[in-house]
């Protein structure tokens, strides 16, 4: 279809194999690792570390593993073309334009200075045990839920509880992202909650917004999941009272401007290295939510700012999930048959109750990927992320505590401008004067 872009390749490739072999001393098997064509394909990423002056992997944790893992064989060779730089985000468009009460708030605290240099966001630092700025961050955030509140009765009819706890995932719908271990967790609450309805649990409203390839057959059915879930547990007036699930449709900026200033707790549950940085956990974290997510992308640069006591860590770490993936001895049906928490929410998805509602292919093709492949490895994190997700529904409770945490989120967020971004991307790849 394309001769001479092959062509071009095909040359590219043979010029690489050849310095290989007379330059580097490479031998035969190692030339045929890093080659761009090999076994009748094209390796697009090996094309464009080649074709590159500069490689970089977007958060700390993923250019390690680009260098340690992945491309090992070209970081050896050449280890200057490696660097990093953590993806930033558009800071003044994700407060300025999307919180004008949190900005006018922090403008009163410490300057407008901040809109320009969000390093001194860290001004507010000293606010962290102020009660009287703590309540006032606390107001803003209700009145952010309310407005959201309102957005998603004018858009659907759903009403929802700005009282509740807004427990948020939002992102590209992709098994590695992992939305359906949420929906587990969902799945075991709510059956906690069927089992003993006194049970002391705080509202929560757990919102998803997302969108998938139409050809992703396990995407849709993911999404198929969540959605007879929403109506189940929305039409549940035993459990409707403690629990509301909210499927964003057409989910996009503009929702996000509005979802992301209202949400309390930040979902960023990708499997521990899979994920090369994320910038919705950026974006949620200058807003003052909390972080709910593994050790993974920019979920770690996140974790070292605030410190344990601001954000809540579950799940393996990347180092563990790749030896998995390399030793191939992760079996999910091991964990479901060892543990009847992980039993009972993955055997609900074609529990009686739930194939009433939803479609018996969809929820029958996701009950069998859990159990038979599930590649991205959601049994192996499921109880610590219930164990841990728990934990930080019970510390919202001492609000006080909450508010700090939120106020210590923001004013870490600065890191994550991308002013700081491009700064560093100019300094160390492009060297513009």
């Amino acid at each position: 279809l394309l001769p001479r872009i092959y062509q071009i390749v095909v040359e590219i490739n043979n010029r690489f194999c050849r310095q290989l072999s007379e330059h580097f001393h490479l031998d035969g098997y190692t030339v045929s690792r890093m080659a761009i064509i090999h076994d009748h394909s094209i390796r697009m990423a090996n094309l464009s570390i080649v074709g590159s002056h500069s490689v970089n992997g977007v958060s700390a944790l993923h250019s390690e593993i680009l260098k340690n893992d992945l491309f090992h064989d070209f970081y050896k060779i050449q280890p200057y073309k490696f660097c990093s730089v953590t993806n930033g985000i558009a800071s003044r468009r994700w407060l300025y334009q999307s919180n004008p009460r949190l900005t006018n708030l922090i403008k009163d605290l410490i300057g407008d200075g901040f809109l320009h240099d969000m390093e001194k966001l860290k001004k507010l630092l000293p606010y962290q045990n102020d009660k009287q700025v703590l309540e006032q961050l606390a107001k803003i955030k209700l009145e952010n839920k309310k407005d959201f509140a309102a957005y998603i009765k004018e858009q659907t009819g759903q009403i929802i509880d700005p009282n509740s706890i807004f427990d948020v995932q939002v992102k590209r719908l992709h098994e590695y992202k992992r939305q359906h271990l949420n929906a587990l967790h969902i799945l075991s609450l709510y059956n906690e909650l069927k089992t003993n309805p006194h049970a002391n649990i705080q509202p929560t409203t757990f919102i998803f917004g997302a969108k998938a390839a139409p050809a992703y057959v396990i995407a849709q059915d993911i999404i198929h999941l969540l959605l007879v879930m929403s109506d189940i547990i929305n039409n549940d007036p035993e459990v409707s009272p403690y629990m509301k699930l909210v499927m964003v449709e057409n989910y996009n900026v503009s929702y996000a401007e509005k979802l992301i200033p209202a949400c309390d707790i930040s979902e960023q549950i990708s499997l521990a290295s899979k994920e090369a940085s994320g910038t919705g956990n950026m974006k949620f974290m200058l807003n003052g939510a909390v972080t709910l997510g593994t050790s993974d992308g920019a979920n770690v640069e996140i974790h070292e700012l605030v410190g344990d006591d601001n954000i809540y860590i579950f799940g393996k770490d990347s180092d563990t999930v790749i030896k998995h993936y390399e030793k191939a001895d992760y079996v999910s049906k091991d964990y479901y048959k060892k543990s009847p928490v992980i039993k009972e929410a993955v055997d609900f998805i074609v529990s009686k109750e739930v194939l009433k509602v939803g479609k018996k292919e969809n929820l029958e093709r996701l009950y069998n990927e859990l159990l038979n492949k599930d590649w991205f490895m959601t049994l192996l994190d499921l109880e610590d992320y219930i164990k841990v997700k728990d934990q930080a529904f019970a510390d919202y409770e001492d609000q006080q505590k909450w508010k700090k945490m939120m106020l210590v989120n923001i004013a870490k967020a600065g890191f994550f401008s991308s002013d700081r971004t491009i700064a560093e991307y100019n300094r160390d790849i492009w060297k513009l004067k």
